[in-house]
């Protein structure tokens, strides 16, 4: 039996978790990947106060595991497979076993979200949707697509455009989403390419992408691309990791809070990407944990 049963082991349970050992809590956290979440497989972090210049997501993710191991939490690599969240006691079925709690803190954040265009299946992890810090230096000298043109997607872009000998954004809208900062970085960065108000359509190929299809959203014309070898790194946002949580009522998959991060139902509490919020970024992850940890500790 523990006090507080984290799910998810990113930016908001870390932070949840340092808090509510600090208060003598009995802490347990749950995460089915590794520590860090999402921020984790990014390149680099940028934008978080405190952070060392150039800093790769895996860097940071291992200094958040760390942190909260020294802090006494235990971190449990497993998945979760029900959430009973009712009641004064709450169980967490997982592949490695049912743990009980007073307190739970839902913090396993979003998932990438997929295109759902024809290949995307076949060639998923063959050429398509890689992770950049990963997977990047295995194109080096080839041409990148990279799909989406918000703020992590353009940030990908330059980094890949260190090893590319070509990079082309694509992006469904007529400018780019993301940050003035990023939009001046890619005009300053001469292999870089801009797709705007276009759309990957399709993809195809065996054991590599061969072939892709971008589709004008203005013409509705699609052009067909001969690209062998190529590598194409999906950025098209992400969906929250509800599904499991069908005991909450939600907001477009997300879980409603109120300030103190407490859920419907009491002892229950969300942080991070997985809750309904507007701006979804470490510094405010790391916060929610924060909130959530002190609330669930009183």
């Amino acid at each position: 039996m523990y006090d507080v049963v984290i799910i998810g082991a990113g930016p908001a349970g870390i932070s949840a978790g340092i808090y509510g050992a600090s208060r003598g809590k009995k802490v347990l956290m749950i995460e089915k990947d590794q520590a860090g979440g999402l921020i984790g497989k990014v390149s680099t972090v940028t934008h978080y106060a405190g952070v060392a210049p150039g800093e790769t997501g895996a860097a940071f993710a291992a200094k958040l595991k760390q942190q909260a191991e020294a802090a006494g939490v235990e971190i449990l690599k497993a998945e979760m497979k029900k959430a009973q969240l009712i009641g004064d006691k709450k169980e967490i079925f997982t592949d490695k076993g049912v743990f009980e709690a007073e307190k739970i803190i839902l913090a396993n954040g979003t998932s990438p979200r997929r295109l759902g265009i024809p290949g995307e299946a076949e060639l998923w992890g063959k050429g398509m949707g890689m992770n950049a810090a990963k997977d990047g230096e295995s194109y080096r000298g080839k041409h990148i697509y990279v799909a989406g043109g918000a703020d992590g997607a353009v940030k990908e872009a330059l980094y890949l455009a260190k090893l590319a000998s070509k990079v082309t954004i694509i992006h469904f809208e007529d400018s780019l989403g993301c940050i003035a900062e990023f939009r001046e970085k890619v005009k300053e960065t001469p292999n870089i390419s801009l797709r705007l108000h276009s759309r990957l359509h399709g993809v195809y190929g065996t054991d590599q992408v061969r072939t892709l299809e971008i589709l004008d959203e203005h013409t509705g014309a699609i052009e067909t691309i001969e690209d062998p070898g190529c590598g194409i790194f999906v950025y098209a946002g992400t969906i929250p990791n509800t599904e499991l949580y069908t005991q909450l009522s939600l907001e477009n998959g997300f879980i409603p809070v109120n300030e103190k991060m407490e859920t419907e139902i009491p002892g229950v509490y969300a942080a991070g990407d997985i809750r309904v919020k507007q701006v979804r970024q470490v510094s405010t992850a790391v916060a929610d944990g924060t909130i959530a940890a002190i609330q669930a500790s009183m």
